[in-house]
């Protein structure tokens, strides 16, 4: 919903989880759930023990040493190694330190990249986006920029939820019944199967974030009422 100082213009709805929209101007991807399976994770563990046995052996640690060193039994030790028995935290860690190796080397962690993103701008429909997350399912984000231009409002539906925040300039967001001007600073949230459009002003460009998907908290918002005739 899109919530004022004075009141909520819109209530929300459940919305599909499987399904999310960037709204208005024809950019359409499915946001997708993507949760890591249970086959994932067996992948994983199955792939402890080959390790440990590997890193233990580029020691030349013998099964008795590492025990005595870790308080491990032989028996546990062989069955983590041969994959009849599952890792956990409380064995691994005493084990990483007898090697002197991270944890993640253990379990295989990918090392983490370069957190920036880097993507090229797309200019559609007279926008121009930023986008500003690298992943095509879930929660997305933008910044874009909306040039002065006359604009005639077209609502539009479609599933998943949106959030707006402007950082400079005016946008105008229409709301089912509701015509408002959010400016620097506010921000407004909906259920994007309200009809909804959002554009120019026509008093100068705007540069605002859009973060549409099917997750997420909810942000206050402060957007005043238009004073349009």
């Amino acid at each position: 919903m899109v919530t004022t100082s004075t009141g909520s213009v819109a209530e929300p709805h459940r919305i599909d989880k499987r399904t999310c929209r960037i709204c208005n101007e024809g950019m359409s991807d499915d946001a997708r759930d993507d949760v890591p399976g249970s086959d994932d994770t067996d992948e994983v563990l199955a792939e402890v023990g080959p390790r440990l046995r590997r890193i233990r052996k580029e020691r030349g640690a013998t099964l008795a040493a590492l025990s005595e060193a870790t308080g491990i039994s032989v028996s546990t030790l062989s069955r983590l190694e041969s994959g009849l028995r599952k890792p956990s935290l409380e064995l691994l860690l005493p084990i990483a330190r007898a090697h002197q190796v991270p944890l993640d080397e253990l379990v295989g962690a990918p090392r983490v990249g370069d957190p920036r993103v880097r993507a090229e701008p797309i200019a559609r429909f007279g926008r121009t986006y930023w986008p500003l997350t690298r992943q095509p399912g879930g929660l997305q984000a933008f910044k874009v920029l909306e040039p002065q231009r006359a604009s005639e409002p077209h609502p539009r539906t479609h599933e998943g939820y949106e959030w707006l925040y402007v950082m400079s300039g005016k946008l105008r967001l229409v709301l089912g019944e509701h015509d408002v001007v959010l400016g620097p600073g506010e921000a407004a949230e909906f259920d994007t199967r309200v009809p909804h459009w959002f554009g120019s002003t026509g008093e100068g460009p705007a540069e605002f974030l859009s973060l549409f998907g099917p997750q997420g908290e909810r942000m206050h918002v402060r957007a005043r009422p238009s004073r349009r005739p």
